[in-house]
This record gives structure tokens, sequence and C-alpha cells, in this order.
């Protein structure tokens, strides 16, 4: 099943959807990570986001194809060049095994905005 939008004209905005995934990292280490509804993000003011324009996100799709299965297209290579980026900013890597969790969870949670197949539609992830 699938929410009730107009699939075909959803054009490129942001839609809320009902699960996103939230990992802190914290004393060293990534904390285990949680499915929430909330979506909304606390940041520290002298995060290095807002002081030094520190950041780095991937961007992937979620799709049906014409079977029914839901499918994003090659999540390990996202996986890489997320840790890739954050390696190069001298930010904590997310472990490529946990993204790709992550993403899975995300998009299991959220599986009624993975548009019908035909409908030139996607669900579009946003890792950052």
């Amino acid at each position: 099943m699938t929410k009730d939008l107009d699939w075909g004209k959803l054009g490129f905005g942001y839609i809320k959807t009902d699960y996103r995934y939230v990992s802190n990292f914290k004393d060293g280490k990534w904390d285990d990570g949680i499915l929430t509804e909330d979506s909304n993000i606390v940041l520290n003011e002298s995060a290095g986001v807002l002081q030094y324009a520190q950041t780095c996100f991937e961007g992937l799709k979620a799709y049906r194809t014409k079977d029914g299965k839901v499918v994003c297209f090659r999540p390990d290579l996202n996986a890489k060049r997320m840790k890739d980026s954050c390696e190069r900013l001298e930010m904590p890597v997310f472990p490529e095994e946990r993204f790709l969790d992550a993403v899975e969870k995300v998009v299991k949670a959220n599986i009624d905005y993975v548009p019908p197949y035909g409908s030139g539609a996607t669900l579009y992830l946003r890792p950052y």
C-alpha cells in the first residue's frame, strides 16, 4: 500500500515521511541509533556545520521494480562515499555497514512513501 499522493506531480520538494533514523556521536563513538518520528534536530551553537560549514551528505533513491520489489540503487557506493567524505573532512566516520542498515530500516519504516512502479517518482533519502 502507498500513501495517497499524486505521484506524478510531486516535484522536487520536501514531503515529511513518518520515520527517520538518528544516530549520535558522543564520547568518541556512535550510539546504536533509532528510528524516530521526530523530524527536529538539536544543534549546539558551536556545531561545525554552523561555524565552518563542515558537513557531508549522500542522496539515494528507493523505488519499486516492475514486480513490486523495493530497491535502492547501489547504496554500498553511497556508504563508501559518505565514509570517504567524513575521512577527508576529519569527521567521525559512520560505519558503512551501519549506513546500509540505517537505509534499510528507513525505507522499510516509510514503505508507504515508495511510489508505485511506473509513476516516475522515487523516495529520496538524504543521509547527513
